[in-house]
């Protein structure tokens, strides 16, 4: 008896956990098991009767160019990996708690070109390989059966971009079944309109759709919680929503004492939106936002919650070594938890939005980020093929489609990201203005600077006074979108930039490689707000923003090296990063670590002194030090952020050097060479806090 009333109360609680499941309000699964690959373009294997049993078993996310062989016959521009088309195709059976709703099936990105099947329906194409985009599937399912999804990336054009971009379906993908009444797709925005130390006045947009049969009131309703849990705000509203339409409502969250998100603290909070019909729960989003002022100004620089800040950032692009674009999120958080050891707070976006884990990574270890929709408008880039500055380049790209999909993608990596309070700018364009690649003015018939307009003026070349045109329409289209952060621009070409109005459309004025103009351009556009979007490792270009209260920003270009964007065959990667390949720290990140961050810092290294040794001819008949270790002086360069430094040569002090008035910010000794220990220590007000050292191998 006993046991039997123990089933009856296992199967009722089987029961009543089923029910509780089909009766959530929306369910969402990742979606990255289990795929069928096939590389290479094939026929019907969009039809739903096609097999794929001899297709290889995937993962995702997969890049299959990453996969190789590297060979000269490709692109220098994608470190000489293969590109092509590749076919991807998943069978699934419906859970049963999904049959009853709206089945959508969303992808982070796909590179590129893809188009989606659905049980042999078509459901649409997206070009851009870097932009999220979700398909309704409900339609064309069986709720009971198998399903299958088919997927085609066409990356033909392997010399499509100035780095490398992998191929396939290189993010995640997600399967979500929501009620009739759902909030839309990156239907919520949350901002904040005014904050004092009692009160931050934050507000929530909503935006939501009744796919039901009838008209009827929904109720929004809006809870925060803090950083540690605490329900802090609470507030509904009910509107009336009419059958097949879209419907929006905005409600204000007024936050007593507001705990503010910062590079030191990034505090989050939580964001419950629900949706009520009739009492019952037809759907859920939680989101995590922040509450924080983020403020550019012509005179003083950036301030984050009213604290003036230099922003010390690095641009990256969103490959990593061996494992292509398909990078898990553990990589990305270790390399920027090495970065912000670093001293660095931001970070750059280049070139395109990136995969949706790492907005979530900015946001909870504090770091400030540019997100870039562009590399290109209208026109193709030179896409370098035998090598950087070599040959005759192609001009394959993003360009082919921005015509008719820049607006939707420019506006879908907002909607995306808008929640994210680690984003504090929009950028529409990365270099669109150097001259000649792809723009040019009629200035340049006068043979004026050659220096700076480059070849001179190229008959046939659109005049760069469309720049402006095409950058104020994408400003209109960021405005319409998210009003809460500036827009901004890496400009290449000041000067042909400035003769057309090109940086008037901004609202922070981003210069790559151009600090010599801040001062003179400070002084001749006075409401201009510079930063430097894009800056070499030289220690005259952080003293450019170090020294001057109105520039803001240093974007190291790069953070980490990187694939593509590489010299001649056999090179496959740029190798400008603070950190290589594999994430190591490289000497200029000690060098920048002493001039960006406040924790003590000491780092030495070791090279032969100038003209000691011998030479030999290289194979090249170029002239290559060739260095006696045993008996060649060498030099030891030492990197601190501290008052002192002393260096000890087994044990015997060669005495101590102060910083204080070093321009160069780095201390050298020149030594001869002996077997055993070079150990560095770094003093602050005569305390050592700080020691470095290098051993001998024997």
């Amino acid at each position: 008896m006993i046991r039997q009333y123990n089933l009856i109360v296992l199967v009722t609680m089987f029961i009543c956990l089923n029910s509780l499941f089909a009766q959530e309000a929306r369910q969402t699964v990742l979606f990255n098991d289990n795929w069928k690959f096939y590389k290479g373009d094939i026929t019907n294997a969009n039809k739903e009767t096609f097999t794929d049993n001899d297709w290889r078993s995937v993962n995702l996310p997969h890049d299959w160019s990453i996969e190789g062989p590297f060979d000269e016959q490709w692109a220098s521009a994608t470190a000489y990996l293969p590109a092509g088309i590749g076919w991807y195709r998943k069978t699934f059976e419906l859970a049963p708690a999904m049959r009853s709703k709206n089945v959508y099936l969303y992808f982070d990105g796909v590179y590129r070109n893809s188009e989606v099947w659905i049980n042999g329906h078509y459901l649409g194409k997206r070009p851009n390989g870097f932009i999220p985009f979700r398909y309704e599937l409900t339609g064309y399912l069986h709720t009971t059966g198998k399903n299958i999804v088919a997927v085609k990336a066409d990356h033909s054009e392997f010399a499509d971009s100035r780095w490398y971009t992998g191929s396939g379906i290189y993010r995640n993908v997600y399967l979500t079944a929501t009620d009739p009444v759902s909030i839309d797709l990156w239907g919520i925005a949350f901002s904040t309109a005014e904050i004092t130390k009692e009160k931050a006045f934050t507000k929530v947009a909503v935006s939501f759709t009744n796919l039901s049969s009838s008209a009827t009131e929904v109720v929004v309703k809006c809870i925060l919680f803090d950083p540690q849990g605490k329900q802090v705000a609470q507030e509904q509203k009910t509107i009336k929503s009419s059958a097949g339409d879209s419907s929006g409502v905005t409600i204000n969250l007024p936050v007593n004492k507001p705990l503010l998100w910062s590079i030191e603290h990034p505090l989050l909070y939580k964001l419950d939106v629900s949706l009520f019909v009739n009492g019952k729960k037809r759907d859920d989003v939680v989101q995590n936002v922040g509450i924080r002022s983020a403020i550019f100004d012509k005179d003083k620089g950036f301030f984050l919650n009213g604290k003036n800040l230099k922003i010390k950032g690095v641009c990256i692009h969103d490959n990593a070594g061996v494992f292509g674009v398909a990078v898990p999120g553990e990589v990305w958080e270790r390399r920027l938890r090495i970065l912000k050891e670093g001293g660095s707070n931001s970070v750059r976006l280049s070139h395109n939005p990136h995969a949706d884990y790492l907005y979530d990574l900015f946001d909870r270890m504090g770091l400030l980020v540019i997100d870039e929709a562009f590399d290109e408008w209208d026109l193709g880039k030179n896409k370098w093929i035998k090598g950087w500055n070599v040959g005759t380049p192609g001009k394959d790209g993003t360009h082919e489609y921005f015509k008719e999909w820049s607006d939707r993608d420019l506006r879908d990596m907002i909607l995306r990201n808008r929640n994210h309070p680690s984003i504090i700018l929009w950028s529409i364009g990365n270099e669109i203005d150097y001259p000649n690649d792809p723009y040019t003015h009629e200035i340049l018939n006068t043979g004026n600077n050659p220096q700076i307009y480059g070849r001179g003026y190229t008959p046939g070349y659109p005049p760069a006074s469309r720049l402006t045109e095409i950058a104020r329409h994408l400003a209109e289209v960021v405005k319409q979108t998210d009003t809460t952060r500036p827009i901004t621009a890496a400009l290449a070409g000041v000067v042909m930039s400035n003769e057309v109005g090109y940086p008037e459309v901004l609202d922070v004025v981003g210069y790559n490689y151009q600090e010599f103009r801040y001062a003179d351009d400070h002084k001749k556009y006075p409401d201009r707000i510079i930063q430097g979007s894009e800056n070499g490792m030289g220690l005259d270009a952080w003293n450019a923003v170090a020294d001057n209260d109105y520039i803001s920003a240093q974007y190291l270009w790069t953070g980490v090296d990187y694939l593509g964007e590489a010299c001649q065959w056999p090179s496959r990667s740029s190798e400008a990063g603070l950190l290589d390949l594999a994430g190591f720290k490289k000497p200029d990140y000690y060098f920048r670590q002493s001039l960006w961050s406040d924790k003590p810092m000491i780092y030495i290294g070791t090279s032969a002194m100038a003209g000691s040794g011998s030479n030999r001819r290289g194979r090249k008949n170029d002239i290559i030090p060739s260095y006696n270790i045993q008996t060649d002086s060498l030099k030891v360069t030492c990197f601190t952020n501290c008052d002192e430094a002393e260096l000890f040569v087994n044990r015997i002090s060669l005495g101590k050097k102060s910083m204080a008035g070093v321009k160069e910010k780095m201390l050298v000794w020149n030594i001869k060479y002996q077997a055993g220990e070079l150990l560095a220590k770094g003093y602050k007000s005569g305390r050592e806090v700080s020691h470095h050292s290098l051993k001998t191998a024997g």
